[in-house]
């Protein structure tokens, strides 16, 4: 039994537009494509419904911040800067920097 393929969100997007300038039948670019019609259907429905949310205020979402993750990064980074100044000291004796 063969999985099924994975489109990348470009090909997606680039298969869909095709289908919205309506210069070629669904069934031409499914045959230019390798995909099935009810895909780019379901492509370009998609497209259109998510189209309003480029134009949204405030542009893009705020990126949220794990403090517990940042926490851990924060300590590890101090581990790493203790680690390699020791090693520095350790080498310095023998000529090596």
């Amino acid at each position: 039994m063969s999985k099924r393929k994975q489109h990348s969100p470009e090909f997606k997007a680039k298969v869909a537009l095709e289908a919205l300038k309506g210069e070629q039948t669904v069934a031409d670019l499914a045959s230019r494509f390798g995909v099935h019609p009810t895909m780019i259907h379901a492509w370009k429905k998609a497209l259109l419904e998510g189209a309003s949310g480029v134009f949204e205020r405030g542009g893009k979402k705020a990126l949220e911040i794990d403090e517990e993750q940042v926490k851990e990064l924060h300590a590890k980074i101090g581990e790493l800067a203790v680690a390699n100044d020791f090693l520095a000291r350790k080498l310095k004796p023998w000529g090596v920097t």
